[in-house]
């Protein structure tokens, strides 16, 4: 009767203890498994937002590369009108020395009068020109400065871009 219990203990009681394992087994396998769900997820987060932080990058970077270009643009125009009126500062400077060498050599009165009054005439236009060059110069250099300023925003952006690129590339730094 003795051998009968413990046949039937072990016949019945192995597959409980099997059963047993079999639950704590498929719970550890259920657990690994979630555990990687989350992970997963946590990872596909983390690539969203450095994508959505490199989209935003990019329409800052192009953004800011239009207002270099205005500036670029800005400055050229400037430059321009500092030529132009510096050579018109130079013209008028030549002829206000043509008048004034013409009229110490002028022995004809009435040339001398109007030669005078072509000088008087001249010399404000010479003010006035040399005060245009000066402001365009002041406006050339604002624009040189601005477009520095520029240019270093857009420097900034691109290197936040490089270090955004070489984190996608290398995610176990992360």
């Amino acid at each position: 009767m003795r051998r009968t219990f413990l046949f039937a203990l072990v016949l019945f009681g192995m597959p409980a203890a099997a059963l047993g394992q079999a639950a704590q087994s498929e719970s550890q396998t259920l657990q690994a498994l979630l555990l990687e769900v989350h992970e997963l997820r946590q990872e596909l987060r983390s690539s969203l937002a450095r994508m959505q932080s490199g989209q935003i990058l990019l329409s800052r970077l192009q953004a800011q590369q239009q207002v270099v270009t205005r500036a670029s643009e800005r400055l050229d125009s400037a430059r321009s009108n500092l030529a132009g009126a510096q050579d018109h500062q130079k013209r008028v400077a030549m002829d206000v020395k043509r008048f004034e060498d013409t009229l110490s050599d002028e022995d004809n009165l009435s040339k001398q009068k109007t030669d005078q009054d072509q000088l008087s005439r001249l010399k404000p236009e010479l003010e006035r020109s040399t005060d245009s060059a000066q402001q365009f110069q002041a406006t050339v250099l604002g624009c040189e400065q601005q477009l520095r300023s520029e240019q270093d925003k857009l420097s900034a952006l691109d290197s936040q871009l490089d270090e955004l690129v070489k984190s996608l590339r290398n995610p176990s730094a992360q």
